[in-house]
């Protein structure tokens, strides 16, 4: 067994207010938001969005709102996962259910609303969308000065830095062209990247964006981040670092390859794993994925599938949800939803029917005799609900898993005790023909 030197868990900076503390003020930021996300999700709904006009008047009158604030809660509501649009009804996010009880939700809910600063004040009209783009790309430079200087900067500061980046990028995006060309005429010096003039409007626009929601504060020429703010631009960049020290080199790797080189890997070094392939990916697409894996036919990968589920965390709660209902993966998610809940993992089991569990059993065995020693199948008969070896092969001929037979004839090979082996195999037979 080789020591692995494993990262300090990591430490906000110094001055950063408490999750609960940085929690309230987000729900303050987000205030208004969450009222009109709770008014739609009542089923007051206020359509898709443009609002309807006669929605919007019901929406401004219930609220106490102006029918522009009414928008931009809106708007706001929906960016931060608040409400959920399924045609033309809205439906409260898993984020407003948690909105009262859970700060993690909050600030995921808040970041998700910083990561969409762009949106919620849009670019001026008239600028190429090529410039904005690269404006926004280069935004988290820009940040990343702000939460590094901690504390005020000033505006020709965050203007040279935007120009500079901006140019990088828009160079980068200059195509080369590879084939043959004619010689050229004596060309003229090229022109610079953008007119300090535009670089200037693109920063007030993004300052202004940034400040709206809630990530700085605008002074006499001059930007200071939030604690908000600070704070998410500090997580952004953990992210950033936790993704490049994976520690076994599978962040690029298909969700399935991932799994498969965390099976031989002790918990923590797993989670580690899990968290860094994660954060190089958008949650939606990485939950989905591990999902997809979880109803392929290897059993192994089920179950690490939602292990790695279980660092993603609440946002994978809607998709765990959801797939209870299929038989081959409703004793995992009934599982990772217990533990979820506040379950201890050593009494989640108790969330299983005799039935759920039985087929827990078999399916871990067969990832057992896929991928394991043949002592570890002999000692998997211990874990079995049943008690008696009777009583379990009487149960795992009913259930009705697809791989029983793969795991009985695997078991009878392994078990040391003929008779034993001999009742297996008999089983495995009955099983096969459809015998009692």
């Amino acid at each position: 067994m080789t020591t692995r030197r494993t990262r300090p868990a990591p430490r906000p900076p110094e001055g950063t207010p408490p999750r609960a503390e940085l929690a309230r003020q987000a729900r303050k930021a987000l205030a208004d938001a969450v009222r009109i996300a709770r008014w739609a999700a009542d089923g007051a709904d206020p359509g898709t969005p443009p609002l309807a006009a006669q929605a919007l008047e019901h929406a401004a009158a219930a609220l106490e709102l102006s029918p522009a604030q009414v928008r931009s809660g809106w708007d706001r509501a929906r960016l931060a996962g608040l409400v959920e649009l399924h045609g033309d009804t809205a439906r409260p996010g898993w984020r407003l259910r948690a909105w009262d009880r859970d700060d993690s939700a909050v600030l995921r809910g808040w970041v998700a609303l910083f990561d969409a600063w762009s949106l919620v004040h849009p670019a001026p009209r008239g600028i190429e969308s090529t410039a904005v783009a690269e404006a926004v790309e280069a935004v988290p430079q820009v940040l990343s000065l702000l939460q590094l200087s901690a504390g005020p900067v000033t505006v020709p500061a965050l203007l040279d830095l935007l120009g500079q980046r901006v140019a990088e990028l828009h160079e980068e995006r200059c195509e080369v062209p590879y084939e043959p060309q004619p010689v050229p005429a004596p060309a003229e010096p090229a022109p610079t990247a953008h007119p300090p003039e535009l670089v200037a409007l693109l920063l007030d626009w993004a300052l202004e964006g940034l400040a709206a929601v809630g990530a700085l504060t605008l002074g006499a020429g001059q930007a200071t981040l939030t604690p908000l703010g600070n704070w998410a631009v500090w997580v952004k960049l953990e992210q950033i670092c936790v993704a490049a020290q994976s520690p076994a080199g599978n962040i690029e790797q298909a969700a399935a390859d991932m799994l498969l080189g965390c099976a031989r890997l002790t918990p923590g070094p797993a989670r580690a794993e899990y968290r860094a392939w994660l954060a190089a990916r958008p949650v939606g697409s990485a939950v989905a994925e591990l999902l997809g894996v979880a109803r392929g036919e290897d059993a192994l990968l089920r179950g690490l599938a939602f292990e790695a589920l279980r660092v993603v965390g609440a946002p994978a709660e809607p998709e765990v949800r959801a797939v209870a209902t299929d038989p081959s993966l409703r004793p995992y998610a009934l599982l990772w939803l217990a533990e979820y809940d506040g379950a201890d993992p050593e009494d989640a089991q108790e969330v299983l029917s005799r039935e759920e569990a039985t087929w827990l059993w078999v399916d871990t065995a067969a990832a057992v005799a896929d991928h394991g020693e043949t002592g570890l199948l002999v000692r998997h008969l211990d874990t079995a609900v049943q008690g008696t070896v009777p009583a379990l092969l009487d149960e795992v001929r009913a259930v009705g898993h697809p791989r029983t037979v793969q795991v009985l004839v695997a078991l009878a090979a392994a078990h040391p005790d003929p008779a034993l082996a001999k009742a297996v195999r008999k089983a495995a037979f009955q099983v096969h023909t459809g015998g009692a």
